[in-house]
């Protein structure tokens, strides 16, 4: 099928139009049938898009087998047609052309359908209607475009040649069937170039996949690759456009960190646990606050028993080392640990070479407390212990080694005050008797007591050990009575039991033996039953108190003997308690005892009111004289004796009265008078009564005395001196040529009024 241009003249009669284009003819009915046969196929029209024209452009004869007897008129309907786009194509009804009457577009329809009728002048159909099918032909009359302009992607450094980054990708309008639509991808530029090879990426020229060419993508070297893509149709030889990928290099773990300094030193108090000594410090390329960057410190070496722990700190990244344990400078004084840091995930590169540093950890000595070894000692000893006597020695020892310390001891806590120790040696002794029956020591015979250690260290440190004493039982306690004192009837008497005690233990207790001394047995017997002592009346005996003598031996041979007090009273039988007139109180009734009291208050008052009285007559006898004798001279002053005021200092005086010594009729006052006689002053009396008239007649003669101080300078007002020592001044003096004659001075005027008053006044 040829398609002819038409550059010449538009011609109105479309059936002059000479133009040859295809003819296409109804398809023949079929007799007895009203439909045209199916298997007909009529070609398609094919239009080129982006016509030039002229327009209206001739495109197919449409002709009915009748119109060579009848007159046979053509019409077409469809879109393009008599739908929109309306009037598109068009039919001269006459001669049957079908005429396009613009430029099609293929990216706006690709193919037309229209449908072509001819009927017979009256409307009478003539054929079945005609289909027929318009293809717009594609010219390359669009660009590629990329679906976007910009494009990201992600790409992690290290990764080896041929690793595909990410896919851009484009469209074109045009036929996809025609190599108009056929596109091909290229990279035109990258920003950074590569010193070594021209680009880093590389493009699928088919696909738009863009992938590694070369390797060492280093994120700490570069950040960002930028891409200037391009596309092409016809293969990546037509129309072109270009858009921008822009490659991140993410970071992966390949770089190690490194610690700034091999070796690092710090200190460490010993005995203190958690204690930071020191930080280390990493350098680590990777980006910050990410797991490649983060770093992780293992003690590889000198760390075996645990003493050292390491963390890092998250913010800094420093590696922060501690104790873990208390540290012993006596065991080591100096640690050397070896420390290795990586990071928080593995490396990404496998030739990579871990940092390692060294640690050096000094122990400072702190001074410790003296130890005892045991903490408690256990001493049996017998009560008896003579005083002054060794009970043991209980050094302790100084785990300070480097330090040239003494140790000196101490009694800490000594309930008793038994104990003394050397502060030298550590050997305590006793200072006092022991005893076994304190109640101090507890029920199994032991007593402790708190021995301190201190050292000369500064500070001093304090250690303690516990002394035990075990008490041995001595029979240093003869045996008693719980009670001294029962009451007895003094018929039908039922005999006294008492009870026996001893406060050592067995065997320096029972049996006891008690025997009545001192003629207590002409009255009383006394037997022994078990621990207690069986008192009875040999015969009936007067009511009233008796004290019984009675000797207990323990059966160590210890005794004392006793008073016991037996009070008998008149009754009979078991008796509840003695009757009142029977009965004494200590020997004393209660009355007795008030009225001696009340006896000796009585007499204490009576000599306090006699002292008072005494007291009172003694001030009445004399009143003592107003001034003693020997204190007179202390407290009268003779008042001729003062200094007289600014004599006394030594001011020059003279100086304030220049001439006045050749005027003998002034008198100063600055300095004594000379000329004028000084009054009488009266001596001291003999009689201390007269003391009051003395005062009183120097004071008034002392007040009269022109003599007398203060002399004051500055009163010499009334005296001008000789002369002038400044030459005279002449031309004040009246002038030679006689009185000068003042009266114009009146004429001068009111003002000079009083001038006149004062110059030509009378002389008088």
């Amino acid at each position: 099928h040829h398609h002819h241009h038409h550059h010449g003249k538009h011609h109105r009669q479309h059936h002059n139009n000479t133009e040859a284009v295809p003819t296409l003819e109804f398809p023949r009915l079929r007799p007895g049938r009203h439909r045209w046969k199916r298997d007909w196929v009529i070609p398609p029209s094919n239009v080129p898009e982006n016509d030039r024209g002229p327009f209206p452009k001739k495109l197919v004869h449409v002709k009915s087998s009748e119109a060579n007897w009848k007159k046979v008129l053509y019409s077409v309907t469809g879109n393009g047609a008599d739908h929109p786009p309306i009037g598109l194509f068009t039919i001269n009804r006459d001669t049957g052309i079908l005429f396009v009457t613009k430029p099609l577009d293929r990216e706006t329809q690709e193919s037309y359908t229209l449908t072509v009728y001819a009927v017979s002048s009256d409307g009478k159909r003539l054929e079945d209607p005609m289909d027929l099918s318009i293809h717009v032909i594609d010219q390359n009359d669009n660009k590629p475009v990329f679906i976007q302009q910009v494009f990201q992607g992600y790409v992690p450094e290290g990764v080896p040649p041929g690793t595909s980054v990410m896919t851009v990708k484009a469209t074109d309008a045009d036929d996809p069937s025609t190599d108009n639509a056929l596109l091909g991808y290229s990279i035109l530029s990258q920003e950074p170039k590569l010193q070594d090879s021209d680009t880093m990426f590389t493009i699928s020229k088919e696909t738009g996949v863009i992938s590694t060419v070369a390797s060492g993508l280093d994120k700490e070297a570069v950040q960002t690759y930028t891409l200037i893509l391009q596309v092409a149709d016809m293969g990546g030889n037509g129309l072109t456009n270009t858009a921008t990928a822009i490659i991140s290099v993410t970071d992966t773990n390949d770089n190690a960190p490194q610690f700034d300094s091999s070796r690092y030193g710090g200190n460490a108090p010993e005995n203190k646990a958690g204690y930071e000594i020191t930080r280390l410090s990493v350098t680590d390329k990777d980006e910050a606050h990410t797991p490649a960057w983060t770093a992780v410190y293992r003690i590889i070496k000198g760390n075996e028993v645990g003493l050292f722990n390491i963390t890092a700190d998250r913010e800094s990244n420093q590696g922060i080392l501690r104790t873990a344990k208390e540290l012993d400078f006596e065991t080591a004084n100096e640690h050397v640990l070896l420390v290795t840091v990586e990071n928080l995930v593995p490396f990404s590169v496998s030739n990579i070479q871990t940092s390692t540093t060294t640690v050096a950890v000094y122990v400072q000595d702190q001074n410790e407390a003296p130890i005892f070894s045991p903490v408690e000692i256990v001493v049996e000893i017998s009560e008896d212990l003579p005083v002054g006597q060794m009970i043991t020695s209980y050094p302790a020892k100084d785990p300070d080694k480097a330090q040239n310390q003494v140790i000196k001891y101490k009694i800490g806590s000594d309930p008793a005050n038994w104990l003394e120790v050397d502060p030298e040696t550590g050997i305590i002794r006793s200072k006092a008797q022991l005893d076994r029956e304190s109640e101090l020591v507890d029920k199994n015979n032991r007593y402790k007591a708190l021995i301190l250690a201190y050292d000369t260290g500064n500070p001093s440190a304090t250690g303690s050990g516990t002394l035990v004493l075990v008490l041995q039982d001595v029979n240093d306690n003869a045996p008693d009575l719980e009670n001294r004192v029962f009451e007895i009837c003094n018929e039908n008497p039922i005999s006294a039991s008492l009870a026996i005690t001893d406060r050592d233990l067995p065997p320096h207790t029972s049996p006891f033996t008690a025997t009545l001394v001192m003629n207590s047995d002409k009255n009383w017997t006394a037997e022994r039953q078990d621990n207690n002592v069986i008192l009875n009346m040999k015969y009936k005996l007067d009511p009233g108190k008796q004290n019984i003598n009675l000797q207990l031996t323990d059966t160590g041979g210890k005794s004392q003997t006793l008073t016991v007090e037996a009070v008998v009273c008149e009754c009979s039988g078991d008796h509840t308690r003695c009757s009142e007139k029977g009965g004494y109180v200590a020997g004393i009734s209660l009355p007795a005892i008030l009225a001696i009291i009340g006896a000796i208050l009585l007499l204490l008052i009576l000599v306090l009111l006699l002292l008072l009285f005494l007291r009172r007559r003694k001030k009445k006898v004399k009143e003592p004289p107003l001034l003693p004798d020997d204190n007179v001279r202390g407290n009268v002053y003779y008042y001729d004796e003062e200094g007289g005021g600014e004599d006394d200092q030594e001011y020059d005086l003279s100086q304030l009265h220049r001439g006045l010594d050749s005027r003998p009729e002034v008198i100063r006052n600055d300095v004594i008078p000379t000329l004028l006689p000084s009054p009488q002053y009266r001596p001291r009396p003999s009689n201390p009564d007269e003391i009051v008239n003395f005062i009183d007649e120097n004071l008034k003669a002392a007040d009269n005395d022109p003599t007398a101080p203060p002399y004051d300078s500055l009163l010499v007002f009334d005296y001008e001196g000789t002369g002038s020592e400044v030459g005279s001044l002449s031309s004040l003096n009246s002038s030679s040529s006689g009185d000068h004659d003042y009266e114009y001075l009146n004429e001068w005027g009111p003002r000079f009024k009083k001038l006149a008053d004062m110059y030509g006044g009378d002389d008088d």
